[in-house]
């Protein structure tokens, strides 16, 4: 049997029909429960937790990466992210004894892998070498946006008007406070940040898409297991030409960076937007350079702008509109 047989039936309040004749994620009314991956039912309160604790999650992500690059160079701390993070997940699904899950869901986990785990780590990683983390929020403030578009592509949906406006509003504040704190100018990474934005965007609309089929967790640890051969010849090579030394700050970036972001951030996330749907879950992210700023003061030491509350309250209703505007 493999994971889709023994998947539990959507309910049609939460799926849709997708471009390629699936199921895909829809924006309908979510107020009534509706069967979740695990057979348990799932509530819109309980879907936006979950992809909230992933925006939690990612929001130390730069900060960590930060704290790695301390350590390593950029393509050994990718690379080595990713292997420790597929080891994670291959002995999870080697331990519960996982069936490989069905044919037709490969492409979409190697988009998951190519854009999540692989692209958006790496062109991030390049990106902070010259830009500070601060800069870096600019392409989490638009993620959401591209999320937004291409699910509405993706799933054949159109969300409200209403939806549109708040959503760009937000994306609008969150970019204008962040290139404000960046003193206004573009810098060199900002190639790898727009680059890493699409490749993201696209990550998270087939995340939430298979995690409608499959259970949240195994989208996740599926995608890492493709990633692993890859993770481990680049590592090999990584740590030859690139420099290294083991600090505390460096290792324990490493660590959350596999453990944290890439397993248990993406695991709630996926969880997160096969509940809420893509659209609506992905505004919950305008949240996340903001939190980021927070985490850069504690954790690096970083100066935050007085601006900060009141970009914090703008972003805050513009997220309350986008969860409340009929889709």
């Amino acid at each position: 049997m493999t994971a889709q047989d023994s998947a539990t039936p959507l309910s049609p309040i939460a799926v849709g029909t997708g471009t390629g004749g699936g199921p895909a994620l829809g924006t309908g009314a979510v107020e009534v429960p509706a069967a979740g991956p695990s057979g348990t039912p799932t509530s819109l309160p309980r879907g936006a937790l979950l992809a909230t604790l992933g925006v939690v999650s990612f929001s130390l992500t730069f900060p960590g990466t930060a704290w790695g690059l301390e350590s390593f160079g950029p393509w050994s701390l990718v690379t080595l992210r990713i292997t420790l993070s597929a080891l994670i997940a291959g002995a999870l699904l080697a331990g519960l004894r996982v069936p490989l899950p069905a044919r037709a869901h490969w492409a979409g986990l190697a988009v998951v892998a190519g854009g999540s785990l692989v692209g958006f780590p790496l062109l991030t990683t390049l990106a902070l070498e010259t830009s500070t983390t601060s800069h870096a929020a600019v392409v989490i403030g638009l993620l959401p946006l591209a999320t937004a578009a291409l699910g509405a592509v993706r799933t054949g949906r159109r969300p409200s008007r209403a939806f549109w406006t708040a959503s760009l509003a937000g994306a609008a504040v969150v970019a204008v406070f962040t290139v404000q704190q960046s003193g206004g100018a573009l810098s060199a990474g900002d190639g790898y940040l727009f680059a890493a934005l699409l490749v993201c965007a696209a990550a998270y609309v087939e995340g939430g898409r298979l995690a409608a089929v499959l259970p949240g967790w195994q989208v996740v640890a599926w995608s890492l297991v493709l990633c692993l051969p890859f993770a481990l010849a680049g590592a090999a090579v990584a740590l030859v030409h690139e420099p290294w030394r083991l600090t505390g700050h460096g290792v324990a970036g490493l660590v959350w960076l596999a453990a944290g972001s890439n397993c248990f951030g993406l695991y709630v996330w996926y969880r997160g937007l096969a509940a809420v749907g893509v659209p609506k879950a992905s505004q919950l992210q305008l949240a996340q350079p903001l939190l980021t700023l927070v985490w850069s003061v504690l954790l690096l030491g970083e100066h935050l702008s007085p601006a900060a509350p009141l970009a914090a309250a703008g972003v805050l209703v513009c997220i309350a509109v986008t969860q409340r505007a009929r889709s």
